[in-house]
């Protein structure tokens, strides 16, 4: 993401801004984008923090950064314990999803750090660029999350049920098929709001940030600060609504399981 020191490298017709990833070398034959370094560096630097958290973490409250991890994965235990109302499943699948909001938010601040953005470059292209803001990156994440919760929610019904709540109604009347089709194409178009929403939110931060520090030239620093520290926040926002959109789906189709459950019906006996 542009930082307080993009000013510098700013071009003197306007801000630089670039939506797409740029290609930095090539492995292998495939093209390693500037999003693409950049995830990989900021995926070690999480992995080494966390791990760090991990060995430091006690039953004696911690401060700093403990305390942080310690509240975020409270916090998101408790998220999944409500929306599955278990506190049983939220302990089981909670780390799941603390893992996804720590990635998803540590992702989004890294991309704040200075140096990220236009301040390096190679040739023409920025050297680093934020994962969360190539769409690329983004729906690998909705990809991966979706695919999470289907799986949970499998598990957690068995494939026939998970299956048959799709097609909640008779299987004589034709419009429960398209009705189940229509359902299962709306998990699709979930990955798509998952991914879209994420990258829109920091693209569109990137670009205030980047405009605000041209408009400051010399003074960069001053007016894109109060838009980096709201950026701050909005990261913080967009990782609890990802993870947060994400339980809510999985209860939403653990809940339809158990009723099918409840209702002892299997799924090729399902009528009006």
């Amino acid at each position: 993401m542009f930082t307080l020191f993009a000013a510098e490298t700013a071009e003197k017709a306007g801000p630089a801004i670039h939506i797409a990833p740029s290609e930095i070398f090539q492995l292998g034959g495939y093209s390693i984008t500037n999003s693409m370094l950049y995830g990989w560096l900021s995926a070690v630097i999480i992995i080494l923090l966390l791990t760090w958290a991990a060995r430091k973490i006690s039953l004696k409250p911690g401060r700093g950064p403990l305390q942080f991890v310690e509240i975020g994965v409270e916090f998101i235990i408790n998220l999944v314990s409500n929306s599955l109302e278990s506190r049983e499943k939220g302990l089981k699948y909670g780390p799941y999803f603390v893992t996804i909001f720590f990635f998803v938010i540590l992702n989004n601040w890294l991309g704040l750090l200075p140096g990220v953005g236009e301040a390096i470059r190679i040739g023409e292209n920025p050297l680093f660029r934020p994962f969360t803001a190539d769409l690329n990156g983004t729906l690998a994440a909705a990809v991966v999350t979706m695919t999470l919760v289907q799986y949970i929610a499998i598990k957690e019904s068995g494939l026939g049920k998970h299956i048959a709540h799709y097609f909640n109604g008779s299987l004589k009347n034709p419009a429960t098929y398209l009705f189940g089709i229509f359902e299962i194409f709306t998990e699709f178009t979930r990955v798509i709001s998952l991914a879209l929403r994420l990258f829109l939110n920091v693209v569109i931060g990137e670009i205030i940030i980047a405009v605000f520090s041209f408009l400051g030239s010399v003074a960069s620093p001053l007016t894109a600060l109060p838009f980096v520290l709201l950026e701050l926040a909005v990261a913080g926002l967009q990782a609890y609504i990802f993870v947060m959109l994400s339980v809510t789906y999985l209860a939403v189709a653990v809940k339809h399981g158990a009723e099918h459950d409840h209702d002892g019906l299997e799924p090729a006996a399902i009528s009006a």
